[in-house]
């Protein structure tokens, strides 16, 4: 056939510019406890920080020690050097009104150090003292705050109302992966068997509500799906008592269960086996001393170690060490308790874990609040989920009968680093390691297995081949399969086109000079219609396979 003889016209696809793809390394996922095996959980402004704090009878004030305990700086020559407490939310007790909250707001964004993207979730005045909720607007947008277990001033009721704060975490789209429910409870105190039977029934609403249950009326429930933890003030001094076995027992129910997440079950009042998880009293000696476990954070099953998404930073199967505060399987932490004062007043200028000026800020606090005994905070780490990223279309533009078609597929774990790696963190323990597999529609190639991506890594690129062995144009997708709790389906559009008269680049049906400038202004762009070999790369090899295409006849 000559030059200026007429071919069989192929219509494909527009030409889409592409630039070239740098090569990427792919990195195997490392578990969170691969790395606590390493040494102790460090602590940092890092992942979600959950704090659970009674403050004590607080309506203001106290702003120099409350800022030291929270952002105050362990010293050097300490495990935790250099580091502080630097919560992202705060499930909070005994505050007395509004005043006190926007007091506490304010302390929490002009203490040194701190981000200054605190705010409180709607405060709820009851008929006692009562919760409240701080959050850092960068990791949580609060959407509700329901009262689910309500108190009426009764003396066979609940003293105090239980308090459900829904948020869902920045950055993340609004579903149920996503979203966690943080209970708030004081419940009451004492020993007696009406104390007994009134912290059941506040145990119980908490239990019910997160089995889905309506306990304070047409739309209270714990939505289905949602992450959720309980922080508060249990006044429990054993893990066999009704109204803890209420929130942690197996039921028929098991949606709602709660989990100690560092498995330490026992008689934890006047333990010393128990010291470096006592939280009350830091203030005073004798029976009055660091001898309770009062205040505890439990979490529901979906944020165990061993679950996809936001999950504790820990392993719950491993019971919390009797014998160092710096337990390394775990990130639950007495912030203070350094374990060395049992049934005594808190240490302080001797304190291991934090050193001499936030040890006497969390006393000084406490002795401010009351003199009946006061609380040290609690605290957990929670990783954050995976996000996915990659190409959404790969072109592989046209390509001649034969050829080799080669386009490479970008995936990797966009999850930011900035936002929740911090001082310390490894980004593999802080955010959840992407994995996923890849799959291609008839015509089209992607490589087999399962891949891994640390978030800040990079990510990795892949080889995907189109199959050129037939003429047409070719249109398919690829599937990313993925622990992606926004997008465990993420598909990336496949569109190419074979032709067998190659010379004819702009497919008028003739071969002509037109040709050779159609190529000569596709090569000088860099679009991806000039990779004439199907390799990935615009180079001078695309140049000489063209001509040759062109001096060749039509098939």
């Amino acid at each position: 056939m000559s030059q200026n003889q007429r071919c069989p016209r192929i219509q494909g696809p527009v030409a889409v510019r592409q630039s070239r793809f740098p090569t990427a390394l792919s990195f195997a996922g490392a578990s969170v406890l691969a790395f606590l095996s390493g040494g102790a959980v460090p602590f940092a402004a890092a992942q979600l920080r959950v704090v659970e704090w009674n403050v004590t009878n607080y309506s203001g004030g106290r702003v120099p020690e409350f800022q030291t305990a929270i952002y105050g700086v362990v010293p050097s020559g300490l495990a935790l050097a250099g580091r502080s407490m630097a919560p992202d939310a705060i499930v909070g007790q005994e505050f007395l009104s509004q005043a006190g909250v926007n007091a506490f707001v304010q302390l929490l964004n002009t203490a040194p150090g701190s981000p200054g993207d605190w705010a409180a979730a709607p405060f709820i005045d009851g008929p006692d003292t009562d919760n409240a909720f701080f959050y850092r607007t960068s990791k949580l947008v609060v959407s509700n705050t329901v009262i689910i277990s309500a108190a009426n001033g009764s003396t066979t009721l609940p003293p105090r109302h239980t308090v459900r704060y829904d948020a869902r975490l920045a950055g993340f789209a609004d579903i149920p992966g996503a979203r966690i429910s943080f209970y708030s409870t004081h419940m009451k105190s004492g020993t007696a068997s009406t104390d007994l039977s009134r912290r059941l029934q506040e145990a119980s609403k908490i239990r019910d509500n997160a089995n889905g249950l309506n306990t304070n009326g047409s739309g209270t429930a714990l939505p289905a799906g949602w992450n959720f933890l309980v922080a508060g003030d249990f006044n429990i001094r054993s893990a066999n008592e009704s109204a803890y076995q209420r929130m942690v027992q197996s039921e028929a129910d098991d949606d709602g269960r709660f989990f100690d997440p560092i498995n330490a079950p026992g008689t934890w009042y006047s333990n010393s086996a128990f010291r470096f998880i006592h939280t009350q009293d830091p203030s005073t000696t004798g029976s009055g001393g660091m001898d309770d476990r009062h205040d505890q954070i439990l979490i529901g099953a979906s944020l165990l170690n061993n679950t996809p998404g936001l999950a504790y930073v820990g392993n719950q199967a491993l019971t919390f060490s009797s014998a160092t505060w710096n337990d390394p399987n775990h990130s639950y932490r007495c912030w203070g308790n350094d374990g060395s004062t049992f049934n005594l007043s808190l240490a302080t200028a001797t304190n291991t874990m934090v050193g001499p000026a936030i040890a006497q800020a969390l006393v000084t606090v406490t002795n401010a609040g009351s003199t009946s005994g006061g609380h040290l905070p609690v605290l957990l780490d929670l990783r954050v989920p995976a996000k996915i990223t990659s190409d959404t279309i790969l072109d592989f533009g046209r390509v001649r009968r034969g050829s080799a078609a080669i386009r490479m597929l970008n995936v990797s774990n966009s999850t930011p680093t900035g936002t929740w790696v911090n001082n310390g963190y490894s980004p593999s323990v802080a955010i959840e390691t992407l994995t996923y597999t890849l799959s291609a529609s008839f015509g089209f190639v992607a490589p087999a297995g399962s891949f891994n991506d640390v978030a800040g890594g990079g990510g990795n690129a892949h080889t995907i081949t189109m199959n050129t062995s037939t003429i047409g144009n070719k249109v398919g997708v690829l599937t990313i399969s993925s622990n992606s709790i926004e997008t465990p389906g993420r598909i990336v559009q496949l569109v190419g086109e074979v032709f067998a008269c190659a010379g004819d680049f702009n497919d008028d049906g003739l071969i002509d000079f037109f040709d050779y400038l159609d190529f000569a202004n596709a090569f000088s762009a860099e679009d991806v219609a000039a990779d004439f070999n199907g390799d990935g790369t615009i180079d001078f090899f695309d140049y000489l396979d063209f001509v040759q295409a062109f001096d060749e006849p039509c098939e």
